[in-house]
Protein backbone atom coordinates (compact mmCIF):
# COMPACT_ATOMS: atom_id res chain seq x y z
CA UNK A 1 0.00 0.00 0.00
CA UNK A 2 3.04 2.52 0.65
CA UNK A 3 4.29 1.82 -2.77
CA UNK A 4 1.21 2.43 -4.54
CA UNK A 5 0.78 5.61 -2.62
CA UNK A 6 4.81 7.12 -3.56
CA UNK A 7 3.97 6.38 -6.99
CA UNK A 8 0.61 8.03 -7.04
CA UNK A 9 2.71 10.81 -5.20
CA UNK A 10 5.85 10.82 -7.51
CA UNK A 11 2.79 10.78 -10.55
CA UNK A 12 1.07 14.18 -9.38
CA UNK A 13 4.21 15.44 -8.99
CA UNK A 14 5.32 15.23 -12.18
CA UNK A 15 2.01 16.57 -13.50
CA UNK A 16 2.46 19.32 -11.90
CA UNK A 17 5.89 20.07 -12.74
CA UNK A 18 5.07 19.26 -16.88
CA UNK A 19 2.36 21.83 -15.91
CA UNK A 20 4.05 24.67 -14.67
CA UNK A 21 6.57 23.96 -17.48
CA UNK A 22 3.68 24.03 -20.17
CA UNK A 23 2.57 27.42 -18.46
CA UNK A 24 6.27 28.83 -18.78
CA UNK A 25 7.08 28.30 -22.21
CA UNK A 26 3.02 29.46 -22.98
CA UNK A 27 4.63 32.98 -20.74
CA UNK A 28 8.03 33.08 -22.75
CA UNK A 29 6.22 32.84 -26.07
CA UNK A 30 4.02 35.15 -24.99
CA UNK A 31 6.59 37.35 -24.04
CA UNK A 32 8.40 37.32 -27.52
CA UNK A 33 5.39 37.56 -28.71
CA UNK A 34 5.27 40.97 -27.39
CA UNK A 35 8.92 41.25 -27.94
CA UNK A 36 8.25 41.19 -31.74
CA UNK A 37 5.38 43.45 -31.86
CA UNK A 38 6.98 46.06 -29.95
CA UNK A 39 10.24 45.16 -32.03
CA UNK A 40 7.76 46.45 -34.89
CA UNK A 41 6.90 49.56 -33.86
CA UNK A 42 7.58 49.83 -37.39
CA UNK A 43 4.35 52.29 -37.66
CA UNK A 44 6.24 54.29 -34.62
CA UNK A 45 9.60 53.70 -35.56
CA UNK A 46 9.79 53.81 -38.89
CA UNK A 47 7.48 57.03 -38.88
CA UNK A 48 6.53 56.11 -43.02
CA UNK A 49 4.38 58.34 -43.24
CA UNK A 50 6.01 60.88 -41.20
CA UNK A 51 9.37 60.49 -42.61
CA UNK A 52 7.67 60.73 -46.43
CA UNK A 53 6.61 64.20 -45.90
CA UNK A 54 8.11 63.64 -49.32
CA UNK A 55 5.02 65.22 -51.17
CA UNK A 56 6.69 68.78 -49.43
CA UNK A 57 9.68 67.65 -50.01
CA UNK A 58 9.13 66.64 -53.87
CA UNK A 59 6.95 69.19 -54.55
CA UNK A 60 4.04 67.59 -55.48
CA UNK A 61 1.76 69.46 -53.46
CA UNK A 62 3.86 72.48 -52.40
CA UNK A 63 4.81 72.36 -56.45
CA UNK A 64 0.96 74.24 -56.53
CA UNK A 65 2.76 77.76 -55.13
CA UNK A 66 4.53 77.83 -58.82
CA UNK A 67 0.38 78.25 -60.30
CA UNK A 68 -0.33 80.57 -57.66
CA UNK A 69 2.74 83.11 -58.23
CA UNK A 70 1.56 82.65 -62.24
CA UNK A 71 -1.36 83.41 -61.31
CA UNK A 72 -0.92 86.49 -59.50
CA UNK A 73 0.98 88.23 -62.48
CA UNK A 74 -2.32 88.34 -64.01
CA UNK A 75 -5.24 89.79 -63.79
CA UNK A 76 -9.14 87.69 -64.30
CA UNK A 77 -12.54 88.89 -64.85
CA UNK A 78 -15.35 86.52 -64.57
CA UNK A 79 -17.96 88.70 -67.30
CA UNK A 80 -20.79 86.00 -67.30
CA UNK A 81 -21.34 82.52 -66.19
CA UNK A 82 -24.34 80.79 -67.89
CA UNK A 83 -26.18 77.68 -67.38
CA UNK A 84 -26.89 75.72 -69.96
CA UNK A 85 -28.44 72.19 -70.99
CA UNK A 86 -28.18 69.93 -73.59
CA UNK A 87 -31.48 67.26 -74.44
CA UNK A 88 -30.46 63.72 -74.54
CA UNK A 89 -32.55 60.53 -74.89
CA UNK A 90 -32.70 60.07 -71.11
CA UNK A 91 -33.35 63.71 -70.62
CA UNK A 92 -31.54 66.83 -70.24
CA UNK A 93 -27.67 67.47 -69.01
CA UNK A 94 -26.70 70.83 -67.36
CA UNK A 95 -23.57 72.37 -67.62
CA UNK A 96 -21.88 75.74 -67.12
CA UNK A 97 -20.12 78.00 -69.40
CA UNK A 98 -18.06 80.96 -68.53
CA UNK A 99 -17.28 84.09 -70.43
CA UNK A 100 -13.29 85.40 -68.72
CA UNK A 101 -11.13 88.03 -69.82
CA UNK A 102 -7.38 87.95 -68.78
CA UNK A 103 -4.53 90.34 -69.13
CA UNK A 104 -1.58 91.63 -67.07
CA UNK A 105 -2.57 94.84 -66.82
CA UNK A 106 0.32 96.07 -69.30
CA UNK A 107 -0.61 96.23 -72.74
CA UNK A 108 -1.34 91.89 -72.89
CA UNK A 109 -4.95 90.92 -72.77
CA UNK A 110 -7.07 87.99 -74.06
CA UNK A 111 -10.61 86.63 -73.94
CA UNK A 112 -11.93 82.67 -73.71
CA UNK A 113 -15.20 80.89 -73.44
CA UNK A 114 -14.84 77.75 -71.32
CA UNK A 115 -17.65 75.21 -70.66
CA UNK A 116 -17.61 72.52 -68.10
CA UNK A 117 -20.03 70.73 -65.93
CA UNK A 118 -18.77 72.48 -63.10
CA UNK A 119 -18.12 76.37 -62.67
CA UNK A 120 -15.02 76.05 -61.09
CA UNK A 121 -13.69 73.88 -63.78
CA UNK A 122 -15.74 76.55 -66.85
CA UNK A 123 -13.27 79.08 -65.19
CA UNK A 124 -10.26 77.45 -65.55
CA UNK A 125 -10.96 76.08 -69.20
CA UNK A 126 -11.72 79.93 -70.27
CA UNK A 127 -8.57 81.33 -68.48
CA UNK A 128 -6.82 79.10 -70.70
CA UNK A 129 -8.47 79.80 -73.98
CA UNK A 130 -7.88 83.74 -73.21
CA UNK A 131 -4.03 83.05 -72.11
CA UNK A 132 -3.68 81.36 -75.97
CA UNK A 133 -5.52 84.67 -77.48
CA UNK A 134 -3.31 86.80 -75.60
CA UNK A 135 -2.25 90.42 -77.72
CA UNK A 136 -0.70 93.64 -77.39
CA UNK A 137 -3.28 96.48 -77.16
CA UNK A 138 -0.89 99.80 -78.42
CA UNK A 139 -1.22 102.59 -75.34
CA UNK A 140 0.08 106.39 -75.19
CA UNK A 141 1.96 106.75 -71.83
CA UNK A 142 0.76 103.83 -71.00
CA UNK A 143 -2.59 105.12 -70.13
CA UNK A 144 -5.22 106.01 -72.95
CA UNK A 145 -5.33 104.17 -76.23
CA UNK A 146 -3.61 106.53 -79.42
CA UNK A 147 -6.67 107.28 -81.61
CA UNK A 148 -10.66 106.98 -81.35
CA UNK A 149 -11.62 103.37 -82.50
CA UNK A 150 -15.24 101.21 -82.76
CA UNK A 151 -15.29 97.66 -83.20
CA UNK A 152 -17.94 95.59 -84.12
CA UNK A 153 -19.08 91.66 -83.06
CA UNK A 154 -22.04 90.35 -84.23
CA UNK A 155 -24.72 93.39 -83.10
CA UNK A 156 -22.63 94.52 -80.10
CA UNK A 157 -20.92 97.98 -81.21
CA UNK A 158 -18.56 99.55 -78.74
CA UNK A 159 -16.85 103.09 -79.66
CA UNK A 160 -13.46 103.75 -77.69
CA UNK A 161 -12.28 107.09 -77.72
CA UNK A 162 -8.71 108.39 -75.80
CA UNK A 163 -8.83 110.23 -73.00
CA UNK A 164 -6.93 112.46 -70.97
CA UNK A 165 -4.87 112.00 -67.90
CA UNK A 166 -7.03 111.95 -64.86
CA UNK A 167 -10.74 111.22 -66.55
CA UNK A 168 -10.64 107.77 -65.46
CA UNK A 169 -11.81 104.45 -67.46
CA UNK A 170 -15.67 105.88 -68.18
CA UNK A 171 -16.84 101.90 -69.37
CA UNK A 172 -19.61 100.07 -68.37
CA UNK A 173 -19.08 96.38 -66.84
CA UNK A 174 -18.28 93.94 -69.74
CA UNK A 175 -16.16 96.96 -71.09
CA UNK A 176 -14.46 98.12 -68.23
CA UNK A 177 -13.35 94.07 -67.52
CA UNK A 178 -11.56 93.92 -70.82
CA UNK A 179 -9.78 97.97 -70.33
CA UNK A 180 -8.83 97.28 -66.76
CA UNK A 181 -7.12 93.92 -67.64
CA UNK A 182 -5.33 95.48 -70.85
CA UNK A 183 -3.97 98.48 -68.45
CA UNK A 184 -5.59 101.10 -69.64
CA UNK A 185 -6.45 103.78 -67.19
CA UNK A 186 -7.84 106.55 -69.17
CA UNK A 187 -10.79 106.16 -72.04
CA UNK A 188 -14.00 107.18 -73.03
CA UNK A 189 -16.52 104.23 -74.28
CA UNK A 190 -20.00 103.84 -75.74
CA UNK A 191 -21.63 100.61 -76.57
CA UNK A 192 -23.79 101.66 -79.38
CA UNK A 193 -25.49 97.88 -80.14
CA UNK A 194 -26.88 94.74 -78.06
CA UNK A 195 -26.50 94.62 -74.49
CA UNK A 196 -25.67 91.24 -74.49
CA UNK A 197 -22.30 90.80 -72.25
CA UNK A 198 -20.55 88.56 -74.82
CA UNK A 199 -21.05 90.54 -77.70
CA UNK A 200 -19.89 93.51 -76.40
CA UNK A 201 -16.55 91.60 -74.80
CA UNK A 202 -15.78 90.55 -78.06
CA UNK A 203 -16.44 94.13 -80.21
CA UNK A 204 -14.36 95.71 -77.19
CA UNK A 205 -11.86 92.85 -78.27
CA UNK A 206 -11.94 93.96 -82.05
CA UNK A 207 -11.85 97.52 -81.27
CA UNK A 208 -8.30 97.12 -79.13
CA UNK A 209 -7.22 95.03 -82.56
CA UNK A 210 -7.70 97.60 -84.94
CA UNK A 211 -5.34 100.20 -82.83
CA UNK A 212 -2.48 101.52 -84.48
CA UNK A 213 0.54 103.05 -83.31
CA UNK A 214 1.50 106.38 -84.84
CA UNK A 215 4.62 106.03 -86.08
CA UNK A 216 3.26 102.84 -87.58
CA UNK A 217 0.17 105.28 -89.21
CA UNK A 218 3.05 107.93 -90.35
CA UNK A 219 5.46 105.96 -91.73
CA UNK A 220 2.46 103.91 -93.85
CA UNK A 221 1.54 107.35 -95.17
CA UNK A 222 4.69 108.73 -95.58
CA UNK A 223 4.35 111.85 -93.34
CA UNK A 224 5.56 113.21 -90.42
CA UNK A 225 4.42 112.64 -87.08
CA UNK A 226 2.91 115.84 -85.92
CA UNK A 227 0.59 115.87 -89.65
CA UNK A 228 -0.70 112.77 -88.57
CA UNK A 229 -1.03 112.60 -84.93
CA UNK A 230 -3.31 115.90 -82.80
CA UNK A 231 -1.35 118.20 -81.26
CA UNK A 232 -2.36 117.16 -77.75
CA UNK A 233 -1.59 113.57 -78.37
CA UNK A 234 1.95 114.75 -80.10
CA UNK A 235 2.76 116.51 -77.25
CA UNK A 236 2.22 113.26 -74.53
CA UNK A 237 3.94 111.27 -77.10
CA UNK A 238 7.15 113.36 -76.76
CA UNK A 239 6.71 113.75 -73.29
CA UNK A 240 6.67 110.11 -72.62
CA UNK A 241 9.82 109.84 -75.06
CA UNK A 242 11.49 112.38 -72.94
Amino acid sequence: MSEQKNEKETQVSEATNGSNETAGANTSDRQGSDENRGGRGGRNDRGGRNERGGRNERGGRGGRGGRDEEKDKFLERVVTINRVSKVVKGGRRFSFTALVVVGDGNGMVGVGYGKAKEVPAAISKGVEEAKKNFFRVPRVEDRTIPHRVQGEAAAGVVMLRPATPGTGVIAGGPVRAVLECAGIHDVLSKSLGSSNQINIVHATIQALRELEEPASVAARRGLPMDEVVPAPLLRDIQKAGA
